[in-house]
Order: C-alpha cells, then sequence, then structure tokens
C-alpha cells in the first residue's frame, strides 16, 4: 500500500509540475518571473500529489470509511486544496473567484456524491462479471 501511493504521490506530482509549468508559460508569456516562485509551483504540484495521488487513492482504495464520510472527506480537502493552489498561483485569480466558494463547495459535495455512486455501480458491475467467469470456469 505504501509502495504504491508513494508511486502515485511521485506521478502526480511530476505532471502537475509540468502542466502548471505549462499554463504559467502561457498565462505569463514573456513575463520574468521571480525564481522563489518557484517554490509556489512546486507548493501546488505537491497539494495536488497529496490529493490525487494519495488522500483519493487511501480513501477509495484502502480504507473502509462509510461512503458518506468518504465524500464529505474528499470534497472539503478539494475545495480546501483547490483554493490553496489557486492562491499559490495568482493572489489575484484567488480574490477573484472568492465569493463562488459556497458555490463551489455545494458542486463538489455534488459531484462526489455522483462520482461515488456511478464509480460503485462500475465497480460491482466488473467484480460481478468477475464472480460469474469464476464459476463458468468451475462449472467447465
Amino acid at each position: 500500500m505504501i509502495k504504491n501511493l508513494s508511486q502515485s504521490f511521485f506521478q502526480v506530482f511530476s505532471v502537475t509540475l509540468v502542466w502548471v509549468t505549462l499554463l504559467l508559460t502561457i498565462f505569463f508569456n514573456g513575463q520574468t518571473v521571480a525564481l522563489n516562485y518557484l517554490w509556489n509551483l512546486i507548493g501546488i504540484a505537491a497539494i495536488c500529489a497529496l490529493l490525487f495521488g494519495v488522500v483519493y487513492s487511501g480513501l477509495w482504495n484502502y480504507l473502509t470509511l462509510k461512503p458518506v464520510v468518504n465524500i464529505l472527506i474528499t470534497s472539503v480537502l478539494n475545495i480546501v486544496g483547490g483554493l490553496t493552489a489557486v492562491w499559490l498561483f495568482s493572489t489575484d485569480m484567488f480574490y477573484f473567484i472568492a465569493p463562488w466558494i459556497p458555490g463551489m463547495t455545494l458542486l463538489s459535495l455534488l459531484l462526489h456524491t455522483l462520482a461515488f455512486y456511478v464509480y460503485a455501480k462500475i465497480d460491482v458491475n466488473r467484480k460481478a462479471a468477475q464472480l460469474n467467469d469464476l464459476v463458468k470456469n468451475k462449472q467447465a
């Protein structure tokens, strides 16, 4: 489990660092950026890696909490992590989107709930198919 989570962390960290660097290149093209800003990019990549590489994977694949608890934890951490990443990228952008935080939180809860139930249905169907295959192979 630890090996999978650490591998997932570094994969998400690397991809996010490249992605955010690309965004920086697009939005700040031709502007000079202080070298200290590199730490903001590393912070954004670390936040995304923790959220999507460790927390999501750990909650949905390894821990056995109730679905409502998983949905609440992932929704809140997603909003907090996302807003922190936006703040690290640009404080002006953060203050621009700040009035919509309640709506983003509600949307996050709704989408996490929907994603959980869709994922659960797909997972149940996949496991049922595997069990059916085992039964067919045993009878043959």
